[in-house]
């Protein structure tokens, strides 16, 4: 998945990590972290790591197997991309997506254009420097994202 291993850390840095992006009601906080369940089980988790206002990323990850490229992250995306802009007092939301990661860029490129693809050498994260797409969200887009979300059900025939 193109990860820095190093990046990574040993397991008791992780776990403070994803410890300290436990939602503290903090507007102030730099990492929000929130558990996706599905069926009340985890499926996986989603990281938002905010700069400034303006520069701020995210991270999706389905670390359940069988259910990836099952449409979940294409159905949720609205809504996450909502809960960001609800919690924090964010303006812009950036998407750094690897170029290699052809599944979540199908899941982005339903929602936004590529705005550029470039080399990053230090990406959001923990992931390797390498080529990425990065998409920019703000908050005035949240009613567009919904919208497409309603138009690709109506295309599947889900309510």
């Amino acid at each position: 998945m193109g990860v820095d291993r190093g990046r990574i850390g040993s397991e008791e840095q992780l776990r403070k990590r994803f410890a300290e992006a436990i939602p503290t009601g903090d507007a102030n906080q730099a990492h929000l972290g929130f558990a996706i369940t599905l069926e009340g089980s985890l499926a996986g988790y989603t990281l938002l790591n905010r700069y400034s206002e303006e520069v701020n990323y995210s991270h999706w990850h389905i670390i359940r197997p069988g259910l990836r490229a099952k449409g979940l992250s294409t159905a949720l995306y609205p809504h996450r991309v909502k809960a960001y802009f609800d919690l924090a007092p964010i303006h812009q939301l950036i998407h750094q997506t690897r170029t290699s990661n052809l599944g979540m860029n199908r899941v982005l490129d339903k929602f936004l254009p590529v705005s550029e693809t470039r080399y990053i050498e230090t990406p959001d994260g923990v992931a390797a420097p390498g080529e990425f797409h990065l998409r920019y969200v703000r908050r005035e887009d949240i009613a567009a994202l919904f919208a497409r979300a309603a138009e690709l059900r109506a295309v599947r025939g889900v309510r």
